[in-house]
């Protein structure tokens, strides 16, 4: 999109009307809470729903198996964001494929709300993969839209929808939560697909009103001949994968186990081959190929924060289940509660953090320095985590307030990095490839859990010092590495803050 679509575009928006910033804010806000409460609602119980015995309304599957599901899931849902800014940039522009993408959430939550075993679950699976891929890196595409290049509310606006985001977060467990371990698993799942329902209406009540034309614009339209290309290369792959597919679970080799370690793979490969692309395609320029220079360290920081941040919905939840007392103060404690930590510390934290940015201004800390205080933060959120394994031992249970204490943690790295590396990925992003370069920023989470789904294995109680003491020590040498090179990549960026 040119400067003059851009004014044009921005015309159609009402500016004023939440908290100072445009009123399409708002619409993507609410879209987003009730999406995420829809997806972390069914994340705080999906674990304890795939590993618990069947006499317990579980599925009765391996411990160990259930977490690399768990950080293979999270990692094919940031993965699908490649189809969705693809579709997005190439075919319907990210305001419909947003809606598109919010229908096929509802379904998958409802199929997973059926007792229908492993088969429901992998098929309410493969559901929220593509919904969630095209809906999530086009709304915060559409973020970015409110606002022009140089508007200073920018990074704070993306700091209100990031706490927008974690309200969602926050409610869920306590909600979903709460039915899903007290009455019935499907039960919660039932209630995280009314969310995304409401969600939906939200988004199709205010949309034309807040948003104006954004969304609306296809940035790199498939010509006649290049539709007819990729359907054929589209069904192809579809029948092959199907094949495949077929073959490979009747004849006995396709294992579950087998799957994950591809996938883990393919983590690593589709990044790589995603900034080969993007450097070396014709339409992008000599400044926006020293921005995606820049981008590459910022893209590997961000996946050695999110290996960490994401094993709170896996490994710490089963060390909430497991090794923690789900007691404090007379209260009895449910272990999905602890999924609300990590919102419910960004929702108090953003708006000051929010406020820190605007009110520093210029004198702020550059976008690699937040970057590599992220990874400092949530590598000291594993290394306190040993001090109850050498302290108590790994055979009694602990006080909740550790878990507390490294969620608290992690959350000030996220605040650092997160909404920051949104703010930079659109304004890194070459203009043709605006909405992948999304998809992009999402990869670096689905990296990350796609090589957290091969790290889990390794945990255990009797090795848990171990495994949080390496873990949060890497975090904490890069982020001291990519803090001293922080002035270097600032060249690369070309002014951009």
């Amino acid at each position: 999109m040119d400067s003059r679509d851009k004014e044009t575009m921005l015309k159609t928006i009402p500016q004023k009307g939440f908290f100072g910033h445009p009123k399409g804010l708002s619409t993507l806000f609410f879209t987003e809470f009730w999406e995420r409460f829809s997806y972390y609602g069914m994340r705080a119980i999906l674990l304890f729903y795939m590993y618990y015995e069947l006499n317990h309304g579980g599925l009765g599957l391996d411990q160990t198996l259930a977490n690399s599901i768990m950080a293979i899931y999270g990692s094919l849902v940031y993965m699908s964001g490649i189809i969705g800014g693809w579709i997005a940039d190439r075919i319907l522009g990210t305001g419909r494929t947003v809606f598109y993408g919010g229908i096929l959430i509802m379904i998958g939550h409802i199929v997973l709300s059926l007792p229908g075993g492993v088969t429901a679950l992998f098929v309410s699976m493969a559901f929220i993969i593509l919904g969630t891929g095209l809906l999530k890196p086009n709304v915060a595409s559409m973020v970015g839209d409110l606002y022009s290049e140089k508007d200073p509310r920018r990074d704070s606006g993306f700091s209100i929808y990031y706490m927008g985001i974690n309200l969602g977060g926050f409610i869920a467990p306590l909600i979903v939560g709460t039915i899903g371990q007290t009455y019935n698993f499907h039960l919660g799942f039932a209630i995280a697909a009314f969310g995304m329902f409401a969600g939906l209406v939200v988004y199709v009540i205010t949309r034309k009103k807040y948003l104006g034309l954004a969304g609306s614009h296809v940035p790199n339209p498939l010509t006649r001949e290049e539709r007819g290309k990729t359907f054929k290369i589209i069904s192809v792959t579809v029948i092959i994968l199907a094949i495949i597919g077929w073959f490979g679970i009747t004849g006995g080799w396709l294992t579950i186990e087998r799957v994950i370690f591809f996938i883990s793979i393919l983590g690593i490969i589709i990044p790589t081959l995603y900034f080969i692309m993007m450097y070396r395609s014709p339409k992008t320029t000599a400044d926006e190929r020293s921005h995606l220079l820049a981008y590459i360290p910022l893209f590997i920081a961000a996946m050695v924060f999110w290996a960490i941040q994401e094993q709170g919905s896996n490994i710490l939840a089963t060390y909430a289940n497991e090794r923690t007392q789900l007691s404090f103060a007379g209260i009895e404690i449910h272990s999905s509660w602890f999924q609300s930590l990590n919102p419910l510390f960004i929702v108090a934290l953003a708006p000051v953090f929010a406020w820190m940015w605007v009110r520093l201004g210029d004198r702020q800390p550059t976008t690699p320095q937040k970057f590599s205080l992220g990874l400092i933060f949530a590598g000291l959120s594993f290394i306190v985590m040993i001090i109850p394994a050498f302290v108590n031992g790994t055979e009694s249970l602990v006080s909740p307030l550790w878990l507390v204490l490294s969620f608290f943690l992690v959350v000030l790295g996220e605040l650092c990095l997160s909404p920051v590396g949104l703010s930079a990925t659109t304004k890194l992003a070459p203009a043709a490839f605006a909405a992948q370069m999304m998809s992009l920023w999402n990869l670096s989470n689905a990296s990350a859990q796609a090589i957290n789904a091969q790290v889990v294995r390794f945990y255990n109680p009797e090795t848990e010092a171990i495994y949080f003491g390496v873990i949060g020590g890497i975090a904490i040498v890069l982020g001291i590495v990519l803090f001293l090179f922080a002035p270097k990549l600032k060249r690369f960026m070309k002014g951009i803050n």
